[in-house]
């Protein structure tokens, strides 16, 4: 199976070092001098680590045979990618890999079908599940303990508690503004 673990980001430097987006929890595993990853677009691969370090909070890597900025810089936005077993699980309880999250079926607590999930997006702010309803339409649902309350991959589903207006469209939306034209409409009357 195969993970994408980082995103090439701009050169650092002279010697051919680049940042990375890192996109696993176990860069220390994926990233390690030695590792060999595939790329995506596949032509710039794969690319062998040489080294790493972190340098102003950020981590750099340089590849075999990229020596230079020019040759750094072509790199820009390709994905790397490591392969995993399938059976290898991350370090941590509560951690996943996408490939255990991805066909889920997403209930609500109380049992209400949500639908499955189809895709999972990694922002800089969080995680979203990306939710097919059964209807064909699509929700964002944060993956974040506050919604998410149990994955149960012996049962092939992870449990939520969305707030309203989540997945329906029943909340209510308040503003001062909405009070303010009610008085005003009043008060013309």
């Amino acid at each position: 199976m195969q993970l994408v673990v980082a995103r090439i980001g701009r050169a650092h430097g002279i010697k051919g070092d680049v940042t990375v987006e890192v996109r696993t929890d176990e860069p220390e595993l994926r990233l390690a001098p030695g590792a060999v990853l595939a790329t995506d677009p596949p032509s710039t691969g794969p690319l062998t680590i040489e080294s790493g370090r972190v340098h102003s909070g950020r981590l750099l890597l340089r590849f075999e045979g990229v020596k230079d900025r020019t040759a750094a810089e072509a790199l820009r936005n390709t994905l790397l990618i490591a392969d995993v077993d399938p059976e290898e699980l991350p370090e941590e309880e509560d951690e996943y890999y996408d490939h255990q999250l991805m066909d889920l079926d997403v209930v609500t607590a109380d049992g209400v079908e949500v639908g499955r999930i189809t895709e999972i997006s990694h922002l800089p702010s969080q995680d979203l599940f990306i939710v097919e309803r059964p209807d064909g339409s699509e929700v964002m649902i944060p993956f974040v303990e506050e919604i998410v309350a149990e994955i149960d991959l012996a049962e092939q589903k992870a449990v939520i508690t969305p707030p309203p207006g989540l997945i329906d469209d029943r909340a209510e939306i308040a503003s001062s503004r909405d009070s303010e034209d009610s008085q005003d409409s009043e008060d013309e009357s």
